[in-house]
């Protein structure tokens, strides 16, 4: 069962649908061109055009990608599934219909897991099923008028339906997030949100602890993450307030506008009668062999699952860590060339998760093209493990390779002199005159009071300028106690 987190004294509900853009070189029904960016109506052929006497063929490829995503979540591929027409009148959709899947979908139920911190969360899916994509309605630059680009129409799309399962804007953002990573580490969708690769519709409702779920509203196409936070926190406080206003809520689709901040209705939300679905005539059942099943599933790459599963069991590594190592293919891949060149498991995933998540995020970058490699972060780590520098120094060297100011462990070290003293005799030598000076401290910690040797412990590492090895100080100052 999902956790609440109440907000005003109520309980959020939420339930995503996204639009994935398979990674096909055609479209779903025919054979034009899915490349994105091409001048208006120039990849639209017969069929996108619904033209009198064209007839759509189902792009095995297309088929081929939702079975793989079906496995991957572990779900029923299901062996027969059904296209159908999904009827209503946009000037975007040539047919007047979708060609869609209703009652029976190519994959049914399965779940994703993610964290949200440190606290693991399981999402349940409903369905995914493949479709055709709309056209698009074009509104600047023709003096008033709009004009309709048929480029996207019938671009194949798997729409992934989750349950109702979700509790907070965040929680929803980690989903989507886990579910973008997912279908691009498959290599079954490019995930270009601004290309409208993977969009998300977002289901808000809230209701009071133990009642019956409210009236939905439904917020359409967000393409940004941080969007979707924001998106559904206005959502949930504007119905709290229709509510305790005394006004009840309408189900209606939405649009969020990141400029203002705010949702606004854009039309009463049809229900599924209202699309009159019926069995697309011109399309035959789709049967899918448990040996084709078998054949995609081959051919498929280590699951993140089954990866995280790894390196808990080969590298030490713990759930979270794991987990968050194996969060998109360049994070694991980078994980791995680290690993492979020497690092120790879980200080790699410490340093992938601190100090490199930290900045990825600030910049927007991506792990792939960072500034520090897997193997310059592993030549680090040693460092850190012969002794040569502490974490804090390392953390300096760190600041440097990142802003590109060397590529070298060894010559930034050298340069800011940030060598650890490792030498037992010249440590010897200072503990031997902080302890002298410090009577009072050694009295206290001889008397029972622990919080005294870590006060001569800093004492030692003050005389030495934060260069003693603070392991090997710790070392001698026990014997020398006693």
């Amino acid at each position: 069962m999902p956790t609440s987190q109440l907000i005003r004294g109520y309980e959020v509900v939420i339930g995503l649908e996204n639009h994935v853009q398979l990674s096909t070189q055609s479209k779903i029904f025919s054979g034009s061109s899915t490349a994105f960016g091409a001048a208006p109506n120039t990849q639209a052929s017969p069929v996108d055009l619904a033209l009198p006497g064209t007839l759509p063929v189902l792009n095995r490829a297309a088929v081929e990608r939702a079975i793989r995503f079906g496995l991957a979540v572990g779900a029923k591929v299901a062996p027969l599934s059904i296209f159908a027409r999904k009827n209503y009148f946009y000037p975007d959709l040539p047919k007047g219909y979708q060609i869609s899947q209703f009652e029976i979908p190519v994959v049914q139920g399965g779940k994703v897991e993610f964290f949200v911190g440190d606290k693991k969360h399981v999402v349940n899916l409903t369905r995914a099923h493949l479709e055709e994509d709309a056209g698009k309605s074009l509104h600047e630059d023709y003096h008033g008028q709009s004009g309709i680009d048929l480029n996207r129409a019938g671009t194949p799309l798997l729409e992934i339906v989750s349950e109702p399962d979700m509790r907070s804007g965040a929680e929803a953002a980690e989903y989507a997030k886990t579910l973008h990573a997912l279908v691009m580490w498959l290599g079954i969708c490019d995930g270009n949100m601004q290309e409208g690769s993977f969009r998300c519709d977002v289901n808000v409702s809230v209701r009071k602890p133990g009642e019956p779920f409210g009236t939905r509203r439904e917020i359409k196409n967000l393409n940004s993450f941080r969007f979707l936070v924001d998106a559904v926190n206005y959502e949930v406080n504007w119905q709290i307030d229709e509510i305790e206003d005394g006004r009840k809520i309408q189900q209606a689709t939405v649009l969020y506008n990141p400029d203002t901040g705010e949702t606004r209705a854009m039309r009463s939300k049809e229900d599924s009668a209202d699309y009159r679905y019926f069995p697309d005539p011109d399309l035959p059942p789709l049967v899918i062999a448990p040996e084709w099943v078998e054949r995609v599933k081959g051919e498929m790459p280590e699951l993140p699952a089954v990866m995280a599963a790894r390196f808990i069991e080969a590298d030490g590594l713990p759930e979270y860590d794991a987990t968050m190592m194996t969060q998109s293919l360049a994070t694991a891949r980078y994980y791995e060339a680290a690993k492979a060149a020497g690092a120790v498991p879980k200080l790699v995933a410490n340093w992938v998760m601190g100090e490199i998540s930290k900045r990825l995020n600030a910049s927007g970058g991506e792990i792939a093209a960072a500034p520090v490699g897997p193997e310059l972060l592993a030549k680090l780590i040693a460092r850190i493990s012969d002794g040569t520098i502490s974490n804090n120094a390392a953390k300096q060297v760190f600041e440097s390779l990142w802003s590109s100011e060397s590529a070298d462990v060894d010559a930034v070290i050298e340069a800011k002199g940030l060598k650890q003293v490792s030498d037992t005799g010249a440590i010897e030598a200072i503990l031997d005159e902080v302890l002298a000076a410090n009577q009072k401290s050694v009295d206290e910690f001889r008397a029972g009071k622990d919080k005294a040797f870590n006060a001569l412990v800093g004492q030692a590492m003050k005389a030495t300028k934060g260069k003693a090895n603070p392991a090997l100080v710790n070392e001698l100052l026990k014997k020398k106690l006693g």
